[in-house]
């Protein structure tokens, strides 16, 4: 009997293979209507992924799990950045091309102080945190990764956010210069991901810069993202540009693209399927073997009552 060691397990095993089958076929479609159309997509020259600046007096958090971690070549050589790329090593390759200097970060909305920051000053804010967090991709595939950041709240409170503020809405940046796939019509650029105010407020929610200890690489979201570690990956926005607060619900990417797949909410929840998989199980990158998904990504504890009352199959 043939034992496959987990260096040897290809992309198309780690994600389910029937969705990965369909998403590649989708993508190609889209990717060669848009060649027909003239958006033209230029040569990209691969660039191996190069081990980042390290962030100096990085301080312990008590947000953190005490797991394996997910070996650091895994974590940022299997991704979902689609402005780079619809495969899982296309932002890896292509994501050298981002420029993260200079960068600015713009609050607006409902607050009493909109700002324009510039990413230095957005770091010296506070301590930067090590937390180790769970991270559940939608697809079925899941790390565990030292994240170096802040809390959320600590923009907010720099803003003076107002009563009228019910959600926060991140904007990824999207420019077709830097981020060739922008010309496809994959998703509708830019990138828009949002939270409810008391889910952006918890200690939990991350603003992270970094991960291993070090400069957030650029296939992982540099300068600036998001971590909500109790729901599927595509909540956490990349590459943020703006930070709105809002008195309605955004309407996010994912939301507008397949809304019977992809809800507001998205919370880990094993009990709710995927209409096309089911989410009762994961594979953990650098493990052969699945195991089980846990409520909330293994948060329930510290995040369940924000959720009271509330129907999580129909506010999935």
């Amino acid at each position: 009997m043939l034992i496959k060691s987990a260096v040897d397990i290809p992309p198309s095993e780690i994600t389910d293979p029937d969705l990965f089958a369909r998403r590649r076929h989708f993508i190609q479609g889209a990717a060669a209507s848009a060649l027909a159309s003239g958006f033209g997509l230029p040569a990209l020259a691969a660039a191996a992924p190069q081990r980042g600046e390290k962030f100096p007096d990085i301080r312990k958090s008590q947000w953190t799990v005490d797991e394996k971690l997910t070996p650091y070549e895994s974590v940022t050589t299997y991704n979902n950045f689609y402005e780079f790329g619809p495969d899982k090593d296309d932002p890896a390759k292509h994501a050298h091309r981002l420029k993260s200097r200079p960068w600015t970060i713009t609050v607006e909305g409902e607050v009493k102080r909109p700002q324009t920051f510039a990413i230095e000053d957005v770091l010296k804010w506070a301590p930067l945190e090590e937390r180790i967090y769970r991270f559940r991709c939608v697809e079925g595939w899941s790390m565990v990764v030292p994240w170096i950041g802040f809390s959320f709240s600590e923009i907010a409170r720099r803003v003076e956010i107002t009563g009228n503020a019910k959600y926060v809405e991140f904007v990824s940046l999207a420019d077709a210069e830097q981020m060739p796939y922008v010309r496809v019509p994959l998703l509708d650029w830019p990138y828009v991901e949002g939270l409810r105010i008391d889910e952006a407020m918890h200690p939990l929610t991350l603003l992270a810069a970094g991960l291993y200890g070090e400069v957030m690489p650029k296939q992982n979201g540099a300068p600036l993202r998001l971590i909500v570690p109790w729901k599927y990956g595509f909540k956490s926005a990349k590459s943020i540009v703006k930070i709105r607060f809002v008195r309605d619900m955004p309407r996010s990417s994912w939301m507008k693209s397949a809304p019977q797949e992809y809800g507001f909410y998205s919370n880990v929840n094993p009990e709710v399927p995927h209409p096309r998989w089911s989410q009762a199980q994961e594979r953990r990158l650098g493990e052969f073997l699945k195991r089980k998904t846990l409520p909330f990504n293994g948060y329930a504890e510290q995040v369940a009552a924000l959720y009271a009352g509330m129907d999580l199959r129909r506010n999935y």
